[in-house]
């Protein structure tokens, strides 16, 4: 991933976004305290046919400093309709992991148009989904892994250095991936290696419930088409939560991924390119 980039004028800041290839305009959106380096090389095979803008999220990266009271989901969303006009883009889609696709989803919502189609990968359509999480934490074994990611997900909401935030959040890969033993943890740390931590927004929205999403009984206000990936053992963002997000969505379609869990996009990097693909060709041909 190359960390060159150009900023983009938001109003109130300026946000980082990283171009690679060329098409269709797709922007692509990261987790929290994290930025696009947290994506590596995984989604470069789709710059063959689109244009991928990776934007560091408000608070993120190499973005900007802002407002700690502007860093909420609703401004988020906001934010990407705004790099589109700074660009000139009318008609684009949107992709986001975690964090990334909640605010996809706020996108979405807020600024229903035809005219942008929305990929989410580990979605929710309400904090209340996060039960799951907790659920899945007690359950979560061998006993001594589970206690480890319970101390890191507390100490999220404490970070105070880039380095800490790292530490916090590479600490629960085990529990994020579907096999907590999987030998591509350390490979995704590995190639993941250039990202750039960001410890006050990840303390910011530990504590404010990650933004604390709540668009149930506004899905069918979404006007564009919407693919949800969801890994069948992701034991945060659960199948049922997008599930729910697909039957309220007019144009939805849910691809399961059965051997993933929260980072579909590298337990089954092939069958989640192939999804994307397929979902952007069938509905998507917008400017570059």
């Amino acid at each position: 991933m190359t960390v060159d980039g150009a900023m983009v004028d938001v109003g109130d800041t300026a946000l980082h976004v990283a171009e690679r290839g060329s098409g269709p305009a797709v922007f692509v959106l990261h987790g929290a305290g994290l930025d696009h380096g947290s994506f590596g090389d995984y989604l470069d095979p789709l710059a063959d046919s689109h244009r991928l803008l990776f934007i560091d999220q408000r608070g993120h990266g190499r973005s900007v400093s802002s407002a700690e009271d502007s860093w909420t989901l609703e401004r988020l969303a906001a934010d990407v309709g705004a790099v589109a006009r700074a660009l000139g883009l009318r008609e684009y889609a949107v992709l986001g992991h975690s964090l990334g696709a909640f605010v996809a989803l706020q996108h979405a919502v807020d600024e229903p148009t035809a005219d942008v189609a929305s990929i989410l990968c580990a979605a929710v359509p309400s904090v209340a989904c996060f039960a799951h999480a907790d659920a899945a934490l007690e359950a979560f074994r061998p006993a001594g892994l589970r206690d480890q990611v319970g101390a890191a997900m507390e100490r999220s909401a404490r970070v105070r250095t880039p380095a800490e935030a790292q530490d916090a959040l590479d600490a629960q890969l085990p529990f994020l991936f579907s096999d907590p033993a999987d030998p591509r943890i350390a490979e995704y740390r590995e190639r993941t290696k250039d990202t750039r931590y960001a410890p006050a927004v990840l303390r910011h929205l530990v504590a404010n419930g990650y933004g604390g999403i709540d668009v149930q009984d506004r899905l069918d206000q979404v006007k564009g088409p919407m693919l949800l990936i969801a890994g069948r053992d992701d034991r945060v963002c659960s199948v049922e939560a997008a599930q729910a997000i697909a039957a309220g969505v007019p144009q939805a379609e849910l691809v399961v991924c059965e051997h993933s869990g929260h980072f579909a996009f590298v337990e089954e990097r092939e069958l989640f390119l192939a999804a994307v693909r397929r979902f952007l060709a069938g509905h998507f041909t917008g400017p570059a």
